[in-house]
């Protein structure tokens, strides 16, 4: 039996927008951004993306989900890193391989959610501590890359070996804990 917030047992099945959906969502321009600024502000804009990636989880259990929610964080995050790590890509500082390898948990994510859409199955699997380190580790990553330090490459491979984890470990959770995208299994 799963657990559901106060407002999540009223509110299945409505695609209202919530507070944690706005903070998901905000991810989308500063992703859009993000190329077009300069360091001191890419630095800015790095720290709000983390910051609203960091708070709309725990919003969105605290006051309520919507069903559009469990798709939006998850858009918004790898458009974030994609566009971010583009800039890195571009500017030459980690060879195509090194880029593939920080964004890996990201892209095998994305295939697989792709493919239960074809499979007229979306599913999705909760959060687990391993994707949260790849996340840490992306944007520490993107940290070394703006501050030109000499870690960078260093952070790249780590991020890379985190993300191996964190995919093997989705693997094999996956049959157990994955529930339908905009709803709840229970």
């Amino acid at each position: 039996m799963s657990e559901t917030t106060p407002r999540q047992k009223g509110d299945q099945g409505r695609s209202r927008w919530t507070p944690a959906d706005l903070l998901s969502v905000a991810r989308i321009p500063l992703a859009v951004a993000f190329p077009l600024a300069s360091n001191d502000w890419r630095l800015v804009i790095l720290g709000i993306a983390a910051g609203t990636d960091l708070v709309d989880g725990p919003m969105a259990r605290r006051f309520g989900a919507s069903a559009i929610g469990s798709i939006i964080d998850p858009v918004a995050d790898k458009l974030f890193m994609a566009s971010a790590f583009g800039v890195v890509a571009v500017s030459g500082r980690l060879a195509a391989y090194e880029i593939v390898g920080v964004l890996l948990r990201d892209i095998v994510a994305t295939v697989a959610f792709v493919a239960t859409i074809y499979s007229k199955r979306p599913r999705a699997i909760p959060a687990r501590a391993g994707g949260k380190a790849v996340t840490v580790a992306q944007v520490l990553t993107l940290v070394a890359f703006l501050t030109g330090s000499p870690l960078l490459q260093p952070m790249a491979w780590a991020t890379t070996a985190i993300a191996i984890y964190a995919i093997w470990d989705y693997y094999r959770v996956a049959p157990a804990a994955e529930r339908r995208v905009g709803g709840t299994d229970g």
